[in-house]
Order: structure tokens, then C-alpha cells, then sequence
């Protein structure tokens, strides 16, 4: 009975003292920098959708189309990885004076522009009745690593300092960091806002006018949670 009792107590003594080690007995604040910045987008990724049409009893094809938005793409020098092939479909086009219908087909690509004016270049070189739609899919920053990594940095910092006047002005010490977490509440998904243009004149015209696509500002807002040790006076 004696030995069963000294090995309650030891288990509970040995319990207690675990737990006491696992406690963090360390003092410590708490606190989060933040800061924020707004770039203009220098990247655009554009989705454009080109259809088969008759011109009379002349049918423009998919084929003739695309050759005129290749030799486009490599004037205004364009990569050929911005360039890609989304898609290709085919819808039925019924003539009244034909019992047939005709089949045409639509083939759907993604452009990426790295320089905002060439948008309206391209779609210049185009017919302009060959193209179905045109839309925006997303934006981009070419440096937005570069400018996540210095945006964390400067959080973190702000959070630094601000532990260090909250500790500075109880006349304690800031020791050094505990733990470091991170909050992106960046808003990346700029709204496109477009003017209104006619391609067929620009397809007339000599001279291209430069992009009319009006971007909305990227805001860039970054959050570091800081626990910093209280080291004393």
C-alpha cells in the first residue's frame, strides 16, 4: 500500500513538474505594423475572341483571322509565351437563302501586354468584324515580389518600434522576438474601366492612338503580428 502511494506521488509530482516547464513564464507584448502602398498595374492580361463571318458569298475563316492577330502580335513585339490559344468552338450560321446551315467556328486567345499602349496596335491590325469580343482577365505588377518582400520588412519594423515606445514608456527593456505572423490584405484585383472606341477607325487610321484602358491603382497592405520579450530595465 506504502509503495503504491509513493508511486501516486511520484506521478503527480512528475505531472506538475512538466507542466510547470511547459508554462511560459516569459513577459511579453504583443503587437502588429502595418503599412500600405498603391502601384499602377504595368501588366495586362487580355482575352480576345475571334469569329468566322461571310463578307457576301466570302468567308472570312478562323485561319485568316489569326494571321492577321500573329503578324500583329510580332509587330508590336510581343513574346510568343504572351501569346496562347484558350480555346476553339463552332456555332451554326443559317443563311435564308440556304437549306444548310453553315458551320463557323470562334477561337478564343490570351494576350499578355506589357506595355498598356499596345492594346490598341494590336487590335488595330485585326478586322474588326472578325472580332467577337475582347474583355480584361486580370492585372499584374512586373516587381510585385520585390515590392511584398520591402512591405513586409517595413511592417514588421513599425511593429518593432511600436513595441518599443509601448516598453520605453513603463521605463522596461524590449528583449527580442517571440513569434512573427503575417497578414496579406492586399486588394490585387484592380476594375478595368474602358472609353469607347470604334477598331474600325482605328483600323482606317495611320495613326494608333494609345491605350484608352484607364487602370485602377493596386493597393498593397501588409500586416505583421509581432510578441516581443519584456527583457526588464
Amino acid at each position: 500500500m506504502k509503495k503504491l502511494s509513493i508511486l501516486v506521488i511520484a506521478l503527480v509530482v512528475s505531472v506538475l513538474s512538466g507542466f510547470a516547464q511547459s508554462v511560459d513564464l516569459r513577459r511579453k507584448i504583443e503587437v502588429s505594423g502595418t503599412v500600405e502602398k498603391e502601384v499602377t498595374p504595368d501588366i495586362i492580361n487580355v482575352s480576345i475572341s475571334l469569329k468566322e463571318y461571310f463578307d457576301g458569298k466570302t468567308k472570312i475563316t478562323i485561319s485568316q483571322l489569326e494571321q492577321q492577330l500573329e503578324k500583329a502580335i510580332q509587330a508590336a513585339g510581343i513574346a510568343k509565351d504572351d501569346f496562347t490559344i484558350n480555346n476553339l468552338s463552332s456555332y451554326n450560321y443559317i443563311d435564308p437563302k440556304k437549306k444548310t446551315p453553315e458551320f463557323l467556328a470562334s477561337k478564343q486567345y490570351s494576350i499578355r501586354f506589357r506595355d498598356l499602349n499596345k492594346f490598341n496596335q494590336v487590335l488595330s491590325k485585326v478586322d474588326p468584324k472578325g472580332i467577337q469580343y475582347t474583355n480584361v482577365a486580370s492585372y499584374d505588377y512586373s516587381k510585385i515580389t520585390e515590392l511584398k518582400r520591402e512591405l513586409q520588412i517595413q511592417a514588421l519594423l513599425a511593429a518593432r518600434d511600436k513595441a518599443n515606445a509601448l516598453v520605453s514608456s513603463l521605463n522596461e527593456k524590449l528583449g527580442g522576438v517571440i513569434s512573427i505572423s503575417e497578414l496579406d490584405m492586399s486588394n490585387d484585383v484592380p476594375q478595368a474601366r474602358f472609353k469607347t472606341f470604334s477598331n474600325v477607325a482605328m483600323a482606317e487610321s495611320a495613326d494608333v492612338p494609345e491605350s484608352d484602358i484607364a487602370v485602377q491603382k493596386m493597393k498593397l497592405t501588409f500586416r505583421m503580428n509581432a510578441v516581443f520579450e519584456i527583457a526588464g530595465k
